[in-house]
C-alpha cells in the first residue's frame, strides 16, 4: 500500500443515488488512507466537514455539476454556499456549449467568477469535459482556465461518456505549464492507470476506487 500515492487522490462519490452510509464509508476510508480529499455533491459537504474538520483530509465539492450549463450567478452562489458549509476545494464545470460556440470571453468570465468567489478560501478546479471537446477546444479551455486564475484544470465529470486519458493529461499539462494543477478523473480505477496519469503530468486523481488503487487492486467504479 502506498501512502504517498494516497495524497494524490480525491476520494470521490458523486452518484445521485448515494446514501449517507456510503458517504460515511468514504470519509472513514479517507481518514484511514490519508487521501487528499473527499469529493462529494454539495448536499454532503457539511456532513463531511463535521467528520473531517480535525484531520488533514479536505472537503471537495462540485459546482454547476455535471452539465456546466447553469448560470454564472448560480455557480457563484453554489461556491459561496459550499465554502460556508466547509468545502475548501471546488470543482466547477465550464459552460461547454459556450466554449464550442467560441464564446471564449464568456467562458473565461464564468470561470473567473467562481475563482473570485473562492479566492482565499478554497482551491478552484475547472472541469473542461474532455470527452466532448476537440483538441483545439481542450487547449482553449485550459488556457482560459489559467487566465481566469484557476488552481487546477480537470479532465472530466465522469458523467459524459468518457473519462481521463493519458494523452489528454499530457496535452493539458503542456498547455497550462508547471505552475497549476492537473486532475485526472473518470475511469481511473487501478494502480497502473493512476501511475500513468501522474507520469503524464497529473497532480491529483479523482476516483472512487482509491482504496483499490493504493492496494494495487482493480476497482469497478464508473468514476
Amino acid at each position: 500500500m502506498s501512502k504517498d500515492l494516497a495524497k494524490y487522490i480525491d476520494h470521490t462519490q458523486l452518484k445521485p443515488e448515494t446514501k449517507q452510509d456510503k458517504i460515511s464509508q468514504i470519509v472513514d476510508e479517507a481518514i484511514e488512507y490519508e487521501f487528499a480529499s473527499v469529493c462529494v455533491n454539495p448536499h454532503w459537504v457539511s456532513y463531511c466537514y463535521d467528520r473531517l474538520k480535525d484531520t488533514n483530509v479536505k472537503v471537495c465539492t462540485v459546482i454547476g455539476f455535471p452539465l456546466g450549463a447553469t448560470t454564472t450567478a448560480t455557480k457563484v452562489f453554489e461556491t459561496k454556499d459550499a465554502i460556508d458549509n466547509g468545502a475548501t476545494e471546488v470543482d466547477m464545470v465550464i459552460n461547454v456549449g459556450e466554449l464550442k460556440s467560441a464564446n471564449d470571453d464568456f467562458v473565461k468570465e464564468d470561470i473567473k467568477a467562481v475563482v473570485d468567489a473562492a479566492k482565499g478560501k478554497a482551491l478552484t478546479k475547472v472541469i473542461i469535459e474532455t470527452s466532448l471537446l476537440t483538441e483545439d477546444e481542450k487547449v482553449r479551455a485550459c488556457k482560459l482556465a489559467k487566465e481566469a486564475g484557476a488552481d487546477f484544470v480537470k479532465t472530466s465529470t465522469g458523467f459524459s461518456g468518457g473519462g481521463a486519458t493519458v494523452e489528454d493529461i499530457a496535452l493539458m499539462r503542456k498547455t497550462v505549464g508547471p505552475d497549476i494543477g492537473v486532475k485526472a478523473s473518470g475511469g481511473v480505477r487501478d494502480l497502473e492507470t493512476t501511475k500513468a496519469m501522474i507520469d503524464a503530468g497529473a497532480t491529483r486523481i479523482g476516483a472512487s476506487a482509491g482504496v483499490d488503487i493504493v492496494h494495487g487492486n482493480k476497482g469497478t467504479s464508473d468514476y
